[in-house]
């Protein structure tokens, strides 16, 4: 450090602007400031920069406009018990009259075998159960949803592959992508067709088995091997009971295109 005594000598007199404008180092002061002049709309205001536009705006967000919606409604089973709505009570007219807990739970539809079905808006990393707000909000009918679930489940699920499984005369036929719609397969009509053209040659019974919201078992029961029936029931009941969304610990035996609870 130099030593200044203009500086550090408490006696010594403060310099005129006029003496600081003809020394080194002189600064320039700043403009005056007009209070009438237009404002920066880009200037910082209490620090922070205006918010950036890029982006979606959130009235073109999925839960609000069912166009951008459209895409991405999934149907998915559930466990007999699930709580929602039934969609045969939706009614635009009526149903803001229901009460937030009423309208607010996931619609439920009615799936094979008696499980109920409900729509899920795939958003990031996770699912929005679709209620009746949503339909209110996207101005839609049940049947647009339905549609429009179907037709994306069938669009990925043609794409999807399968598990084929031979041990001698016995077949394991599964679908376990872990993206989340493979239990859902079952609601497609061309998947039930696949699963009896594969597996319903040898005449003997389909059993079906919908464990967990990842999992669609499907194989062919001879005649003469009911200890396979009892192995596949078993295989359904560990996997349901180990399933982070189990759905049925039931078999179910595909029989004339339906889903129908197995008896031996």
């Amino acid at each position: 450090m130099v030593w200044d005594p203009e500086i550090h000598d408490p006696t010594s007199r403060p310099r005129s602007p006029d003496e600081l404008a003809e020394g080194e180092g002189a600064v320039e002061p700043p403009p005056p400031v007009d209070p009438y002049a237009p404002i920066d709309p880009n200037a910082p205001v209490s620090g922070h920069r205006p918010a950036p536009t890029a982006g979606r705006p959130v009235s073109e967000a999925p839960e609000h406009d069912w166009s951008a919606a459209k895409g991405s409604v999934f149907p998915l089973l559930r466990p007999i018990g699930t709580a929602g709505m039934p969609v045969t009570d939706f009614d635009p007219s009526t149903v803001v009259d229901m009460g937030a807990r009423s309208h607010t739970q996931p619609l439920l539809d009615e799936g094979p075998g008696g499980l109920p079905v409900v729509y899920a808006l795939r958003s990031g990393s996770f699912d929005v159960m679709v209620n009746a707000d949503h339909l209110l909000t996207w101005g839609i009918s049940v049947a647009d949803l339905q549609d429009a679930a179907l037709a994306n489940l069938g669009a990925w699920s043609a794409g999807a592959p399968w598990t084929d499984e031979i041990s001698g005369d016995r077949r394991l036929l599964s679908s376990s992508t872990g993206e989340g719609w493979d239990a859902s397969r079952i609601l497609l009509h061309e998947v039930a067709d696949y699963i009896v053209g594969e597996l319903g040659g040898g005449g003997g019974r389909i059993l079906v088995g919908l464990p967990d919201r990842d999992t669609l078992a499907a194989t062919s029961l001879g005649p003469a091997d009911a200890d396979f029936a009892v192995m596949f029931e078993e295989f359904v009941v560990e996997t349901a009971g180990g399933a982070d969304e189990p759905i049925e610990r039931r078999v179910f035996e595909l029989a004339g295109g339906q889903l129908i609870p197995y008896v031996p």
